[in-house]
């Protein structure tokens, strides 16, 4: 006997093999109607992220155009509130030059930094019209129909054109 054949040999059994024609276009077609329902759930996805991708950039947006907003808007409140604060000492200084007349030359370094400032006086000499809108009158005098200027008690201010103290004035009609 030949035992080392015995072991070495595979006894042959035959597969039917039956070929893959409607069966597998069967299962293809499953697969593939598998396939497209993925496919759909995906594209599905795919546009709802992407959408909630836009939402949130739109949303990033409007956030950093209103926090430029407000980071400008109290930038111009903490400047107009360092200005009001500033102008009884620039009151005081004003009175001081028209005081002593050593001080004149202070006036013109004073005028050139307000200007540098933007912080403008309001038009407010003797006998300009009185503006109700830039003057607050505080004695009036006189009868007539006309209203001017007779003395400024106390100046008044524009910031980058907007008012921001009214010239406190004695007005006479004329």
């Amino acid at each position: 006997m030949n035992e080392d054949n015995d072991f070495n040999e595979s006894p042959v059994t035959e597969q039917s093999q039956e070929p893959k024609t409607a069966t597998a276009n069967t299962n293809d077609d499953v697969f593939d109607e598998e396939d497209m329902g993925e496919a759909a759930i995906a594209a599905a996805k795919v546009v709802e992220l992407t959408n909630d991708l836009q939402r949130t950039r739109a949303d990033f947006e409007n956030f950093r155009r209103q926090s430029e907003a407000q980071k400008e808007h109290y930038g111009s409140v903490v400047k107009n509130a360092t200005i009001m604060k500033f102008l009884p000492l620039l009151d005081d200084i004003e009175r001081a030059i028209a005081a002593n007349e050593s001080l004149k030359p202070l006036e013109k370094s004073l005028a050139k930094t307000l200007k540098e400032l933007k912080l403008e006086r309001v038009e407010s000499k003797p006998g300009t019209a009185f503006n109700p809108d830039i003057h607050d009158a505080v004695m009036v005098e006189g009868d007539g129909d006309k209203e001017v200027i007779a003395e400024t008690l106390r100046a008044g201010y524009r910031y980058e054109g907007d008012l921001i103290r009214p010239a406190l004035v004695k007005v006479e009609k004329k």
